[in-house]
């Protein structure tokens, strides 16, 4: 199921390595043409997924019902904007993350973390399987108290699920979420770009049933 996922670095490295301003990616988004840089819509709300390697993470979000845009950056670490180079060093400690902004009022919370828990395996803490380092670690960087939540049980949820289907325990980290950074653009929507290219994803073998489904 898994490769390892190189490091991939456009030609032009130093403009990408820049931190200043001019890296953050003022471009509409590959395959819907919304703006991919906030402030968004007021009805919208904004959740940052880790769960691997951050191509094949946005891409399962990004047709969803009610999901407004994605983009995908880094968080959780301690280096002012950091460039994918440093992040990749692991010495920075940010996760790559997909950023969703979607509608409340169309997608619940919830039914969109059906595709988060599925589509990778929450139990292998720093990695996902050949990819290797903090940056590949299952996080849920929340910004609302209700977002929290409902991470928290789902978390435990798919936790009880994970358990009696012979995986260990959950490693995903559900936390405020921090700072968010844009990763350069080429890495933005990478799999519409470059359908054929390296993606980790698919599903775990568990299928996650929502707690709140049953109390509908």
């Amino acid at each position: 199921m898994f490769r390892r996922k190189r490091n991939l670095v456009p030609n032009d490295t130093n403009a990408r390595s820049d931190r200043d301003e001019t890296r953050k990616p003022d471009i509409t988004h590959f395959v819907n043409g919304r703006q991919i840089l906030g402030p968004f819509p007021e009805n919208l709300e904004v959740i940052y997924l880790g769960m691997g390697c951050f191509w094949g993470a946005e891409r399962i979000f990004w047709d969803l019902p009610g999901v407004y845009v994605t983009a995908v950056g880094y968080m959780g670490g301690t280096t002012e904007n950091p460039s994918y180079q440093d992040v990749c060093t692991g010495r920075t400690g940010h996760a790559e993350v997909a950023l969703v902004a979607y509608d409340p009022g169309v997608i619940r919370l919830d039914q969109m973390l059906k595709g988060f828990w599925e589509e990778h395996d929450p139990t292998q803490g720093d990695r996902q399987g050949n990819d290797v380092g903090s940056q590949y670690r299952s996080a849920i960087y929340w910004v609302t108290d209700a977002q929290r939540d409902d991470a928290l049980r789902s978390r435990t949820a798919y936790a009880d699920a994970l358990r009696e289907g012979g995986f260990g325990e959950v490693t995903t980290e559900i936390a405020p979420a921090p700072e968010f950074f844009y990763a350069e653009e080429y890495h933005q929507q990478y799999l519409a770009k470059n359908p054929g290219g390296y993606c980790n994803h698919g599903f775990c073998q568990i299928p996650y049933s929502s707690p709140m489904a049953s109390n509908e």
